[in-house]
């Protein structure tokens, strides 16, 4: 099968590449001018076709899609200055991608990788399913949820499925792991939520397998059923701040760190504040006022139920201590 792979150099991207080519498919990659030539590299080495565009150049894009079986639609932004900038990249380019597929005469399946910040934080106890009503708290929870009504706005016309992950991690991830290798090393860290919160997690590989299932045997959007074609995935294993801590510090061979709880106009005056730096600088923050919107919340939990009904998804990955000394071992 011919995929169309975007937002390929990412980091869940990359790895998507790699289950792509070892199951014998042939890949293109639609890539950015301004993309990291170490991951242009990796993405070449393993026999992927990268074509340098915009999503937004539709001569490119089309010619691409003329030639593509499917598309694994993962290219997105998870920082950025404002709200425009989140919905241009993230809602803009799914739609780029969905309106170009759609003027086909014969368009390729769809499968959107989207986040469970487009659905919104959990009730403490009660993971979040398909159907609940989404209620993100962030700009780019809503970017990604203007992007699923842009994918559903096309349904009757390309074939697609939604994949909605909570947070990733495994080896290059760049973000939790950094962050708690980091909290683990200086001895001391900050919990920015309420004691009781939860979150639920996904290894990179086991969400690539979803992907790839959701691609041969997932149902596609319909305007039937609410929750038909959107599939959440985890590991099944809703976890504390203090689990998550205390398995990145076996995984070091460290002492837990001492965990601080910050209230939330402390968080967010941080994240302020190293916005303010990393704009300074012409960059972006790791942490900046609308990824700590989401840290303050109660909890981040789902259910993977439907996937496992209806794609047979069964995560492998779940030993968050093990894949934490895995992660160090193939950074």
């Amino acid at each position: 099968m011919h995929i169309l792979l975007t937002g390929a150099t990412g980091f869940v991207g990359q790895r998507l590449a790699r289950h792509l080519i070892r199951q014998g498919h042939t890949v293109t990659a639609l890539v950015r001018a301004v993309s990291s030539p170490p991951a242009l590299q990796r993405l070449r080495s393993l026999g992927v076709s990268c074509t340098v565009t915009e999503l937004q150049e539709s001569r490119t894009l089309s010619c691409a899609l003329k030639e593509a079986d499917a598309v694994m639609h993962l290219a997105a932004v998870t920082r950025a200055a404002d709200a425009r900038d989140y919905h241009r990249v993230n809602a803009g380019g799914t739609r780029a991608v969905l309106r170009t597929a759609a003027a086909l005469g014969t368009p390729p399946t769809v499968v959107f990788c989207s986040s469970i910040a487009a659905a919104g934080p959990s009730t403490p106890g009660r993971p979040r399913t398909e159907t609940d009503a989404p209620a993100p708290v962030s700009h780019y929870g809503r970017s990604k949820l203007a992007a699923e009504a842009v994918v559903r706005g096309h349904a009757d016309r390309v074939p697609a499925t939604i994949v909605r992950p909570p947070v990733v991690y495994g080896p290059g991830d760049p973000g939790l792991f950094p962050t708690l290798a980091g909290m683990v090393r200086a001895g001391v860290g900050v919990r920015p939520a309420p004691s009781g919160a939860h979150y639920c997690l996904v290894h990179v590989d086991d969400l690539c397998a979803a992907l790839l299932t959701a691609l041969t045997a997932g149902r596609r959007l319909g305007p039937e059923e609410p929750g038909a074609g959107m599939y959440q995935v985890c590991d099944g294993t809703p976890r504390s701040w203090q689990e998550i801590c205390r398995s990145a510090a076996r995984a070091l061979d460290r002492k837990p760190p001492l965990l601080l709880s910050l209230p939330r106009t402390a968080v967010m005056a941080a994240a302020a504040v190293a916005e303010a730096a990393a704009r300074s600088r012409g960059g972006q923050a790791l942490l900046n006022r609308d990824k700590a919107r989401e840290l303050v919340q109660a909890s981040w939990t789902c259910t993977s139920d439907q996937a496992r009904a209806e794609l047979g998804f069964v995560p492998v990955r779940t030993a968050l201590d093990r894949e934490f000394r895995a992660a160090l071992a193939d950074p």
